[in-house]
Protein backbone atom coordinates (compact mmCIF):
# COMPACT_ATOMS: atom_id res chain seq x y z
CA UNK A 1 0.00 0.00 0.00
CA UNK A 2 2.75 2.55 0.73
CA UNK A 3 4.25 1.86 -2.71
CA UNK A 4 0.85 2.46 -4.37
CA UNK A 5 0.45 5.68 -2.37
CA UNK A 6 3.86 6.88 -3.52
CA UNK A 7 2.97 6.03 -7.12
CA UNK A 8 -0.27 8.05 -6.93
CA UNK A 9 1.63 10.91 -5.34
CA UNK A 10 4.13 10.87 -8.22
CA UNK A 11 1.29 10.82 -10.74
CA UNK A 12 -0.41 13.75 -8.97
CA UNK A 13 2.80 15.77 -9.15
CA UNK A 14 3.24 14.95 -12.83
CA UNK A 15 -0.35 15.51 -13.98
CA UNK A 16 -1.34 18.30 -11.57
CA UNK A 17 -2.70 21.38 -13.29
CA UNK A 18 -0.36 24.31 -13.22
CA UNK A 19 -1.48 27.83 -12.39
CA UNK A 20 -1.22 28.89 -16.02
CA UNK A 21 -3.44 25.99 -17.13
CA UNK A 22 -6.09 26.84 -14.51
CA UNK A 23 -6.06 30.45 -15.66
CA UNK A 24 -6.39 29.27 -19.28
CA UNK A 25 -9.45 27.16 -18.36
CA UNK A 26 -11.16 30.11 -16.68
CA UNK A 27 -10.38 32.42 -19.61
CA UNK A 28 -11.74 29.83 -22.07
CA UNK A 29 -15.11 29.50 -20.30
CA UNK A 30 -15.34 33.27 -19.75
CA UNK A 31 -14.77 33.76 -23.48
CA UNK A 32 -17.56 31.28 -24.32
CA UNK A 33 -19.89 33.03 -21.87
CA UNK A 34 -19.16 36.42 -23.43
CA UNK A 35 -19.57 34.97 -26.92
CA UNK A 36 -22.94 33.43 -25.96
CA UNK A 37 -24.11 36.68 -24.38
CA UNK A 38 -23.16 38.64 -27.49
CA UNK A 39 -24.99 36.15 -29.68
CA UNK A 40 -28.15 36.44 -27.63
CA UNK A 41 -27.99 40.22 -27.73
CA UNK A 42 -27.71 40.19 -31.51
CA UNK A 43 -30.24 37.39 -32.07
CA UNK A 44 -33.35 38.92 -33.72
CA UNK A 45 -35.53 36.22 -32.13
CA UNK A 46 -34.79 37.54 -28.63
CA UNK A 47 -37.82 39.56 -27.33
CA UNK A 48 -37.06 43.24 -27.07
CA UNK A 49 -37.61 43.31 -23.34
CA UNK A 50 -34.67 44.29 -21.11
CA UNK A 51 -35.59 41.85 -18.34
CA UNK A 52 -35.63 38.87 -20.73
CA UNK A 53 -32.39 39.91 -22.43
CA UNK A 54 -30.73 40.33 -19.04
CA UNK A 55 -32.05 36.95 -17.88
CA UNK A 56 -30.74 35.17 -21.00
CA UNK A 57 -27.31 36.74 -20.62
CA UNK A 58 -27.25 35.83 -16.92
CA UNK A 59 -28.21 32.23 -17.76
CA UNK A 60 -25.28 32.02 -20.18
CA UNK A 61 -22.80 33.18 -17.55
CA UNK A 62 -24.33 30.82 -14.96
CA UNK A 63 -24.02 27.83 -17.30
CA UNK A 64 -20.40 28.46 -18.25
CA UNK A 65 -19.45 29.34 -14.69
CA UNK A 66 -20.67 25.89 -13.64
CA UNK A 67 -18.60 24.30 -16.39
CA UNK A 68 -15.54 26.31 -15.34
CA UNK A 69 -15.92 25.05 -11.77
CA UNK A 70 -16.60 21.44 -12.84
CA UNK A 71 -13.69 21.31 -15.32
CA UNK A 72 -11.16 21.02 -12.48
CA UNK A 73 -12.70 17.89 -10.86
CA UNK A 74 -13.24 16.35 -14.32
CA UNK A 75 -9.55 16.82 -15.07
CA UNK A 76 -8.69 15.38 -11.64
CA UNK A 77 -10.77 12.25 -12.29
CA UNK A 78 -9.21 11.86 -15.73
CA UNK A 79 -5.76 12.11 -14.14
CA UNK A 80 -6.63 9.43 -11.62
CA UNK A 81 -8.05 6.94 -14.09
CA UNK A 82 -6.22 7.53 -17.37
CA UNK A 83 -3.08 5.66 -16.33
CA UNK A 84 -4.83 2.42 -15.38
CA UNK A 85 -3.90 -0.32 -17.85
CA UNK A 86 -6.46 -2.79 -16.47
CA UNK A 87 -10.24 -2.59 -15.92
CA UNK A 88 -10.85 -0.46 -18.97
CA UNK A 89 -14.53 -1.35 -19.05
CA UNK A 90 -14.94 -0.16 -15.46
CA UNK A 91 -13.07 3.01 -16.26
CA UNK A 92 -15.31 3.76 -19.26
CA UNK A 93 -18.40 3.06 -17.13
CA UNK A 94 -17.16 5.51 -14.48
CA UNK A 95 -16.52 8.18 -17.09
CA UNK A 96 -20.00 7.76 -18.64
CA UNK A 97 -21.79 7.56 -15.30
CA UNK A 98 -20.05 10.66 -14.02
CA UNK A 99 -20.88 12.46 -17.25
CA UNK A 100 -24.57 11.60 -17.02
CA UNK A 101 -24.72 12.82 -13.40
CA UNK A 102 -22.95 16.08 -14.22
CA UNK A 103 -25.09 16.70 -17.31
CA UNK A 104 -28.36 16.05 -15.37
CA UNK A 105 -27.13 18.26 -12.53
CA UNK A 106 -26.28 21.17 -14.81
CA UNK A 107 -29.53 20.81 -16.77
CA UNK A 108 -31.54 20.76 -13.52
CA UNK A 109 -29.69 23.81 -12.20
CA UNK A 110 -30.35 25.70 -15.42
CA UNK A 111 -34.07 24.80 -15.30
CA UNK A 112 -34.35 26.29 -11.81
CA UNK A 113 -32.33 29.32 -12.89
CA UNK A 114 -34.72 29.91 -15.82
CA UNK A 115 -37.73 29.59 -13.51
CA UNK A 116 -36.37 32.29 -11.24
CA UNK A 117 -34.99 34.61 -13.93
CA UNK A 118 -37.56 34.54 -16.73
CA UNK A 119 -40.70 36.59 -16.47
CA UNK A 120 -43.08 33.70 -17.34
CA UNK A 121 -41.69 30.50 -15.72
CA UNK A 122 -45.00 28.68 -15.60
CA UNK A 123 -44.41 26.29 -18.50
CA UNK A 124 -40.93 25.35 -17.26
CA UNK A 125 -42.23 24.77 -13.76
CA UNK A 126 -45.03 22.50 -15.02
CA UNK A 127 -42.60 20.38 -17.04
CA UNK A 128 -40.42 19.75 -13.95
CA UNK A 129 -37.00 18.09 -13.72
CA UNK A 130 -38.16 14.54 -14.44
CA UNK A 131 -39.72 15.62 -17.70
CA UNK A 132 -36.38 17.01 -18.87
CA UNK A 133 -34.59 13.80 -17.90
CA UNK A 134 -37.15 11.57 -19.63
CA UNK A 135 -36.86 13.65 -22.79
CA UNK A 136 -33.02 13.48 -22.58
CA UNK A 137 -32.73 17.25 -22.69
CA UNK A 138 -29.43 16.90 -20.81
CA UNK A 139 -27.69 15.42 -23.86
CA UNK A 140 -26.27 18.82 -24.91
CA UNK A 141 -24.58 19.12 -21.54
CA UNK A 142 -23.39 15.51 -21.80
CA UNK A 143 -21.69 16.36 -25.09
CA UNK A 144 -19.94 19.30 -23.43
CA UNK A 145 -18.79 16.97 -20.65
CA UNK A 146 -17.32 14.52 -23.17
CA UNK A 147 -15.49 17.41 -24.87
CA UNK A 148 -13.97 18.47 -21.53
CA UNK A 149 -13.09 14.85 -20.69
CA UNK A 150 -11.49 14.35 -24.11
CA UNK A 151 -9.35 17.45 -23.64
CA UNK A 152 -8.26 16.23 -20.18
CA UNK A 153 -7.33 12.77 -21.53
CA UNK A 154 -5.46 14.32 -24.45
CA UNK A 155 -3.51 16.46 -21.99
CA UNK A 156 -2.67 13.37 -19.93
CA UNK A 157 -1.37 11.49 -22.96
CA UNK A 158 0.72 14.52 -23.91
CA UNK A 159 2.22 14.70 -20.39
CA UNK A 160 2.94 10.96 -20.44
CA UNK A 161 4.67 11.20 -23.80
CA UNK A 162 6.73 14.15 -22.61
CA UNK A 163 7.76 12.19 -19.51
CA UNK A 164 8.73 9.17 -21.65
CA UNK A 165 10.69 11.44 -24.00
CA UNK A 166 12.59 12.98 -21.08
CA UNK A 167 13.33 9.53 -19.66
CA UNK A 168 14.52 8.34 -23.07
CA UNK A 169 16.79 11.36 -23.46
CA UNK A 170 18.18 10.83 -19.97
CA UNK A 171 18.87 7.15 -20.73
CA UNK A 172 20.54 8.09 -24.02
CA UNK A 173 22.73 10.66 -22.27
CA UNK A 174 23.67 8.09 -19.62
CA UNK A 175 24.41 5.49 -22.30
CA UNK A 176 26.59 8.00 -24.18
CA UNK A 177 28.48 8.80 -20.97
CA UNK A 178 29.02 5.11 -20.25
CA UNK A 179 30.16 4.56 -23.84
CA UNK A 180 32.62 7.44 -23.54
CA UNK A 181 33.98 6.04 -20.27
CA UNK A 182 34.29 2.59 -21.82
CA UNK A 183 36.18 4.08 -24.78
CA UNK A 184 38.52 5.91 -22.40
CA UNK A 185 39.15 2.70 -20.49
CA UNK A 186 39.85 0.78 -23.69
CA UNK A 187 42.19 3.51 -24.90
CA UNK A 188 44.01 3.44 -21.58
CA UNK A 189 44.47 -0.32 -21.93
CA UNK A 190 45.84 0.12 -25.44
CA UNK A 191 48.24 2.78 -24.19
CA UNK A 192 49.50 0.51 -21.40
CA UNK A 193 50.20 -2.12 -24.05
CA UNK A 194 51.82 0.31 -26.49
CA UNK A 195 54.27 2.00 -24.10
CA UNK A 196 56.00 -1.22 -22.86
CA UNK A 197 56.06 -2.53 -26.43
CA UNK A 198 57.76 0.66 -27.60
CA UNK A 199 60.21 0.55 -24.66
CA UNK A 200 61.17 -3.10 -25.17
CA UNK A 201 61.82 -2.59 -28.89
CA UNK A 202 64.00 0.42 -28.17
CA UNK A 203 65.97 -1.43 -25.48
CA UNK A 204 66.48 -4.29 -27.90
CA UNK A 205 67.91 -1.85 -30.44
CA UNK A 206 70.27 -0.47 -27.80
CA UNK A 207 71.42 -3.90 -26.67
CA UNK A 208 72.38 -4.82 -30.23
CA UNK A 209 75.05 -2.06 -30.25
CA UNK A 210 76.44 -2.23 -26.72
CA UNK A 211 79.74 -3.80 -27.82
CA UNK A 212 80.06 -2.38 -31.33
CA UNK A 213 79.32 1.33 -30.72
CA UNK A 214 79.54 2.45 -27.07
CA UNK A 215 79.36 6.13 -28.04
CA UNK A 216 76.25 5.52 -30.10
CA UNK A 217 74.72 3.55 -27.23
CA UNK A 218 75.22 6.53 -24.89
CA UNK A 219 73.45 8.71 -27.44
CA UNK A 220 70.64 6.16 -27.72
CA UNK A 221 70.24 6.00 -23.93
CA UNK A 222 70.03 9.81 -23.76
CA UNK A 223 67.32 9.83 -26.40
CA UNK A 224 65.51 6.98 -24.67
CA UNK A 225 65.43 8.91 -21.39
CA UNK A 226 63.88 11.84 -23.23
CA UNK A 227 61.26 9.53 -24.74
CA UNK A 228 60.44 8.00 -21.38
CA UNK A 229 60.10 11.43 -19.77
CA UNK A 230 57.77 12.47 -22.59
CA UNK A 231 55.54 9.39 -22.28
CA UNK A 232 55.38 9.57 -18.48
CA UNK A 233 54.46 13.26 -18.50
CA UNK A 234 51.69 12.81 -21.08
CA UNK A 235 50.15 9.43 -20.26
CA UNK A 236 46.66 10.93 -19.93
CA UNK A 237 46.69 12.69 -23.29
CA UNK A 238 45.08 10.73 -26.11
CA UNK A 239 45.66 13.45 -28.72
CA UNK A 240 48.52 15.89 -29.21
CA UNK A 241 49.39 18.48 -31.88
CA UNK A 242 51.19 16.96 -34.85
CA UNK A 243 54.28 19.11 -34.19
CA UNK A 244 54.67 17.54 -30.74
CA UNK A 245 54.19 14.06 -32.19
CA UNK A 246 56.91 14.79 -34.78
CA UNK A 247 59.24 16.00 -32.03
CA UNK A 248 58.79 12.72 -30.18
CA UNK A 249 59.29 10.77 -33.40
CA UNK A 250 62.54 12.65 -34.05
CA UNK A 251 63.99 11.31 -30.78
CA UNK A 252 62.98 7.79 -31.72
CA UNK A 253 64.53 8.16 -35.18
CA UNK A 254 67.78 9.39 -33.62
CA UNK A 255 67.96 6.07 -31.81
CA UNK A 256 67.19 4.13 -34.98
CA UNK A 257 69.80 6.04 -37.03
CA UNK A 258 72.44 5.02 -34.54
CA UNK A 259 71.22 1.42 -34.71
CA UNK A 260 71.37 1.25 -38.52
CA UNK A 261 74.86 2.82 -38.64
CA UNK A 262 74.31 5.18 -41.58
CA UNK A 263 72.03 2.85 -43.55
CA UNK A 264 68.88 4.83 -42.69
CA UNK A 265 67.74 8.00 -44.45
CA UNK A 266 64.58 9.76 -43.23
CA UNK A 267 62.81 12.65 -44.95
CA UNK A 268 59.73 14.55 -43.81
CA UNK A 269 57.15 16.33 -45.96
CA UNK A 270 54.87 18.13 -43.53
CA UNK A 271 52.45 20.84 -44.67
CA UNK A 272 52.42 23.83 -42.35
CA UNK A 273 48.62 23.78 -42.40
CA UNK A 274 48.47 20.54 -40.40
CA UNK A 275 51.28 21.08 -37.90
CA UNK A 276 48.74 22.22 -35.30
CA UNK A 277 46.26 19.42 -36.06
CA UNK A 278 45.39 16.98 -33.29
CA UNK A 279 46.56 13.41 -33.85
CA UNK A 280 46.63 10.37 -31.52
CA UNK A 281 49.61 10.32 -29.20
CA UNK A 282 52.34 7.89 -30.43
CA UNK A 283 50.51 7.29 -33.69
CA UNK A 284 53.51 7.65 -36.02
CA UNK A 285 56.05 5.59 -34.06
CA UNK A 286 54.35 2.21 -34.74
CA UNK A 287 54.16 3.06 -38.45
CA UNK A 288 57.87 3.90 -38.56
CA UNK A 289 58.71 0.80 -36.53
CA UNK A 290 56.75 -1.33 -39.00
CA UNK A 291 58.57 0.31 -41.91
CA UNK A 292 61.93 -0.43 -40.27
CA UNK A 293 61.07 -4.02 -39.41
CA UNK A 294 59.46 -5.06 -42.69
CA UNK A 295 61.12 -2.57 -45.01
CA UNK A 296 64.61 -1.38 -44.12
CA UNK A 297 65.82 -4.56 -42.40
CA UNK A 298 64.50 -6.68 -45.28
CA UNK A 299 66.89 -5.18 -47.86
CA UNK A 300 70.67 -5.14 -48.12
CA UNK A 301 71.19 -1.58 -49.28
CA UNK A 302 70.37 1.79 -47.69
CA UNK A 303 66.91 2.18 -46.25
CA UNK A 304 64.77 5.18 -46.94
CA UNK A 305 61.69 6.29 -45.02
CA UNK A 306 59.50 9.21 -46.00
CA UNK A 307 57.05 10.69 -43.49
CA UNK A 308 54.37 13.02 -44.85
CA UNK A 309 51.34 14.87 -43.53
CA UNK A 310 48.88 16.98 -45.44
CA UNK A 311 45.28 18.12 -45.34
CA UNK A 312 42.64 16.70 -47.66
CA UNK A 313 39.38 18.66 -47.32
CA UNK A 314 38.23 17.98 -43.71
CA UNK A 315 40.78 15.22 -43.06
CA UNK A 316 44.44 14.91 -42.16
CA UNK A 317 46.42 12.34 -44.14
CA UNK A 318 49.47 10.84 -42.41
CA UNK A 319 51.69 8.41 -44.27
CA UNK A 320 54.94 6.53 -43.75
CA UNK A 321 56.60 5.06 -46.86
CA UNK A 322 59.62 2.73 -47.02
CA UNK A 323 61.66 1.30 -49.87
CA UNK A 324 61.42 -2.32 -48.72
CA UNK A 325 60.10 -5.34 -50.60
CA UNK A 326 56.45 -4.29 -50.23
CA UNK A 327 53.56 -5.35 -48.00
CA UNK A 328 53.11 -8.99 -47.02
CA UNK A 329 50.46 -10.86 -45.04
CA UNK A 330 52.42 -10.40 -41.80
CA UNK A 331 53.03 -6.66 -42.14
CA UNK A 332 50.00 -5.60 -40.12
CA UNK A 333 50.13 -8.35 -37.47
CA UNK A 334 52.38 -6.53 -35.02
CA UNK A 335 51.13 -5.30 -31.67
CA UNK A 336 51.94 -1.70 -32.56
CA UNK A 337 49.80 -1.62 -35.70
CA UNK A 338 46.96 -3.59 -34.09
CA UNK A 339 46.84 -1.12 -31.22
CA UNK A 340 47.02 1.79 -33.64
CA UNK A 341 44.00 0.61 -35.62
CA UNK A 342 42.08 -0.10 -32.39
CA UNK A 343 42.85 3.37 -31.01
CA UNK A 344 41.80 5.03 -34.25
CA UNK A 345 38.48 3.16 -34.16
CA UNK A 346 37.88 4.15 -30.54
CA UNK A 347 38.76 7.81 -31.05
CA UNK A 348 37.12 8.50 -34.42
CA UNK A 349 34.73 5.64 -35.17
CA UNK A 350 33.81 5.57 -38.84
CA UNK A 351 35.56 8.89 -39.54
CA UNK A 352 39.02 7.32 -39.83
CA UNK A 353 40.85 5.01 -42.18
CA UNK A 354 44.06 2.99 -41.97
CA UNK A 355 45.60 1.17 -44.93
CA UNK A 356 48.77 -0.65 -45.90
CA UNK A 357 49.39 -0.66 -49.64
CA UNK A 358 52.25 -1.08 -52.11
CA UNK A 359 54.20 2.05 -52.96
CA UNK A 360 54.83 3.03 -56.58
CA UNK A 361 58.25 1.73 -57.52
CA UNK A 362 58.42 -0.67 -54.57
CA UNK A 363 58.05 -0.52 -50.85
CA UNK A 364 55.07 -0.04 -48.55
CA UNK A 365 52.91 2.94 -47.66
CA UNK A 366 51.09 3.00 -44.32
CA UNK A 367 48.44 5.71 -44.48
CA UNK A 368 46.07 7.11 -41.85
CA UNK A 369 43.14 9.43 -42.52
CA UNK A 370 41.48 11.14 -39.56
CA UNK A 371 39.29 14.23 -39.02
CA UNK A 372 41.09 17.56 -39.07
CA UNK A 373 40.79 19.37 -35.75
CA UNK A 374 43.20 22.15 -34.77
CA UNK A 375 44.69 22.03 -31.29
Amino acid sequence: MPEMSNEWHARDDRFKLRAGEVLGILIFWAFLAALTATGRLLDPRTPERPEITSALITLGFIEYSMWAVLTLPIVWVANRLSGEAENRALRVAIFIGLGVLIAIGIDTALVHARIHLLANPGRLARRGNWGNIIRFEFLDDLMVYFAVLGAALARNYFVQNQARLEETQALRAEAALLQARLAEAQLAVLRTQLNPHFLFNTLHAISSLVERDPRGVRRMIARLSELLRHTLEQTSEQEVPLDRELDLLRRYLDIMEVRFQGRLDVTQRIDDEVRNALVPNLVLQPLVENALKHGVTAIDGPGHIEISARRSEDNVLLSVQDNGPGPTASNGDGLGLRNTTARLAQLYGEHQRFALRPAPGGGTIAEISLPYRPA
